[in-house]
């Protein structure tokens, strides 16, 4: 590290000692060809050349110690602009009063436009010697080179700040630096027609085809790091229709600390979670911080889609102790073995076990006493449930009541159920055992000390046996890619964003409520189908077949988030809402642990006795396995 510091340190120093002398060069040529011009070419008086030549190293002490002062010898002249032209003329005008003040106190013979001539002089070769190295670079470009890579036509979407530091960087970029940007795009008016670093600004989004016929484009990179998921979705859909490599500069890029020479480097393939989905929600990052910052931790599910995330922005956070409990070891280990290398002071604990294993769980109660528990042990896949109904009461249902009972026993402060929208008058076994974990969390929160809440969301982008990863095997496989039906709809987030909000939830909780969030517009999951197909680039209809197999047992065509006896409270996250706690009947745990009995003999009628304690569950005929 020292010696890798140390050649950093040595290539700067040289830099500067470079730029000095050049800079030393420069008022000596600047002095004597000004002499020249003055006298248009003739000879020059001996007295005005010994004014220069004798006092030369004055005048270039000088110039160096304001070019030092004004920091010429510290910016980074491969990135230099406007504001680093303005810096030059000023200290060569400050450098030229400075001297003719001095020799004109000293009475020292020198024609008046001299000063005129010379700092214009000492600019054009100050300019000359720190541009040079871009004007260099931008010759051999344009110039014919069978050596080099082969430049590629690319077309730049967005004409603002990112753009044009972008442009610049690429310029300079090894994997970008061969490239030739032909146009840029943008929907604003007033820049159609107008150039950034001389690239003409052709027109809007929908111009993307024809401009692309017409420039020869190969590579389109989408630069609008603030623009909203529906508006790049629009993009991508025009960019989709061509036959281009598409690329995007994310959003994520400005909000990390990085210098305008690494924009170039965040430039990567455009991803389906760039143009899916709602826009990322914004949570109080200082707020899930401390209040995870110090604490012992467990997570259930840890090895999950949602579980594994949650381990990775809470170890992020700096836990006292966080623990991985699941029943899956490839899973765990996974994801063990990234937090260990990504954080390797983390205090970390993985543990094999299932939720419905009381004792075994327990034991990691007594040994560790978590602070505050995040459940996200579960079977959530709804067909698989509808043939294997007792399953989902087992796992889903008694993994909850026994993780809430040893959290109640253990004094957890807080607990922060999973939750999701299909527990919302459900028409399957999934979401019914899902609000039989949201009452479990409301029941045991009015008789323990314990916070309980649980969190509620849609369906979650690129999770475990999600719809897109199925499209894409479909994709992959050659079609068709399969729909259930034309108008089904669904609520999308990403995984990311589904466990800020169960965060956030765990900062806001003080006992039963039920968190949701505003979920945005449904996404129509046929057009979804197509979405991914043009993203794989293929056509839908013609490449890939997309088939109509008819709503499976249990599915509905869309998804609610809250029910109606429910209420909606605001919470100071805009975009979270709170349900208020519903009556429940007071024989509910009672009914429950009757309905466990009967799932752990695997009864027939599992369906019915769920309905009897979720009234507005109405179960489906079709679809059940066991017997």
């Amino acid at each position: 590290m020292k010696n890798k510091a140390q050649e950093v340190f040595n290539k700067k120093i040289s830099r500067i000692i470079v730029l000095i002398i050049l800079d030393i060069l420069s008022v000596a040529l600047a002095s004597l060809f000004a002499l020249w011009i003055r006298f248009d070419f003739q000879p020059v008086p001996v007295e005005y050349i010994q004014t220069v030549t004798h006092y030369l190293p004055i005048d270039c002490f000088i110039v160096v110690m304001i070019f030092a002062v004004t920091g010429l010898y510290t910016s980074i002249w491969r990135f230099a602009s406007i504001p680093e032209l303005i810096s030059v003329v000023g200290s060569c005008i400050g450098s030229g009063l400075l001297i003719y003040l001095y020799k004109h106190m000293m009475l020292l013979p020198i024609p008046r436009s001299f000063w005129f001539i010379f700092v214009i002089l000492l600019i054009l070769f100050t300019c000359g010697s720190r541009y040079s190295y871009r004007i260099g670079r931008a010759i051999i470009k344009a110039l014919p080179n069978k050596n080099r890579a082969r430049t590629k036509n690319t077309m730049i979407v967005g004409g603002g700040e990112a753009a044009r530091m972008m442009i610049d960087e690429m310029s300079r970029n090894g994997e970008y630096k061969n490239d030739r940007i032909r146009c840029i795009i943008d929907d604003d008016k007033q820049k159609w027609g107008t150039r950034i670093r001389g690239i003409l600004i052709v027109g809007n989004y929908r111009k993307i085809q024809s401009t692309v016929e017409k420039y020869q484009i190969e590579q389109i990179i989408i630069a609008i790091p603030s623009a909203s998921k529906e508006a790049i979705s629009k993009i991508v859909t025009e960019c989709q229709k061509t036959d281009c490599e598409i690329k995007i500069l994310p959003s994520m890029y400005l909000t990390m600390d990085q210098r305008a020479e690494n924009i170039v480097a965040q430039i990567r393939p455009i991803k389906y979670e760039d143009f899916l989905g709602r826009d990322q929600i914004v949570v109080n990052n200082d707020e899930i911080t401390s209040n995870l910052t110090d604490k012992v931790i467990l997570v259930t599910g840890g090895g999950g889609s949602i579980g594994s995330e949650l381990c990775r922005q809470i170890a992020k956070a700096g836990p006292k102790l966080l623990i991985i409990f699941d029943i899956y070891e490839n899973n765990a280990y996974e994801i063990q073995q990234e937090l260990l290398r990504n954080y390797p002071e983390l205090n970390l604990q993985t543990i094999i076990g299932s939720v419905r294993d009381y004792a075994r769980l327990e034991k990691v109660f007594e040994e560790f006493h978590p602070e505050q528990v995040y459940h996200a042990a579960a079977h959530k896949h709804v067909p698989l449930m509808e043939v294997s109904p007792n399953e989902a009461i087992k796992n889903n249902c008694l993994g909850t009541l026994n993780t809430v009972k040893l959290a109640d026993k253990y004094g957890v402060k807080k607990f922060v159920l999973v939750s999701t929208d299909k527990a919302v008058r459900p028409t399957n076994i999934m979401g019914a055992s899902k609000r039989i974990c949201e009452m479990i969390v409301q029941t045991y929160d009015k008789r323990s000390k314990t916070d309980y809440v649980a969190v509620r969301f849609g369906n979650v982008l690129g999770s475990n046996g999600s719809v897109i990863p199925l499209f894409l095997k479909q994709i992959e496989a050659g079609g068709p890619v399969t729909v259930t039906h034309k108008d089904i709809t669904r609520y999308f987030m990403t995984i990311p964003e589904a466990v800020s909000l169960i965060l956030q939830a765990g900062v806001y909780a003080e006992g039963g409520e039920i968190f949701v969030l505003d979920m945005g517009k449904p996404v129509r999951i046929y057009d979804l189908a197509k979405k991914i197909i043009r993203y794989k680039g293929l056509e839908p209809g013609k490449d890939i077949e997309i088939k109509i197999t008819g709503l499976r047992p249990g599915e509905k065509l869309y998804e609610e988030m809250l029910m109606d006896e429910e209420g909606l409270k605001e919470t100071p996250n805009k975009l979270i809402f709170v349900g208020k706690p519903i009556r429940i009947d007071k024989n509910f745990l009672r009914d429950l642990n009757g309905l466990v009995t009967a799932a752990e003999k695997n009864s027939a009628d599992i369906k019915e006795r769920t309905a009897k304690i979720v009234k507005t569950y109405k179960p489906s005929k079709r679809g059940n396995g066991e017997k």
